[in-house]
């Protein structure tokens, strides 16, 4: 099984940094500008990545573990795709002038697309949101991946149409 650790210090508080990976109902821009749903941000709770206009699911999982504002456990798994379920892990230590920001994807199938995409968005994940908190907006490269999402949304797999991923509460 294949992991990836993405790994930055960030020039901002522990609770804005907490604040912008876990919040839901709008987007998040260092995720691909998806908005997360949730049933509840507690062990058990589902959790889905949709797209702005709601129509699409991108990511669903379940949350595994939550230590506000210090750890995020999810597992994780990419609609568009049939691999399995991997875990991602988000923890933040506070640190002087800042917060230490790691993103931590493993058990993910080796040579997988997830595994593919999770090893290089991990990276972008890690330098967007640092853009976001010490700048206000993602990096313009960043910005021009969304432009291009939202272009291509009307191409999204309808297996990724969010009727067809209920959430469970």
């Amino acid at each position: 099984m294949a992991k990836s650790v993405a790994t930055i210090f960030i020039k901002g508080s522990i609770d804005a940094v907490w604040n912008e990976i876990t919040k839901t109902g709008e987007a998040q821009k260092c995720f691909f500008n998806n908005v997360m749903h949730s049933s509840g941000l507690r062990p058990g709770a589902t959790i889905q990545m949709r797209s702005i206009s709601n129509k699409y699911v991108a990511v669903v999982g379940e949350v595994l573990e939550i230590d506000p504002p210090h750890l995020f456990s999810h597992t994780f798994k990419f609609t568009s795709y049939d691999d399995p379920y991997c875990k991602v892990t988000y923890k933040l230590k506070e640190m002087d002038g800042g917060v230490e920001f790691t993103l931590i994807s493993e058990d993910m199938l080796d040579g997988s697309k997830t595994e593919k995409q999770m090893t290089s968005g991990g990276e972008m994940i890690a330098k967007s949101l640092k853009a976001i908190i010490e700048d206000g907006r993602p990096p313009l490269s960043v910005r021009l991946i969304h432009r291009m999402i939202a272009l291509m949304e009307a191409f999204t797999p309808a297996r990724c149409k969010v009727e067809n991923w209920p959430m469970k509460q």
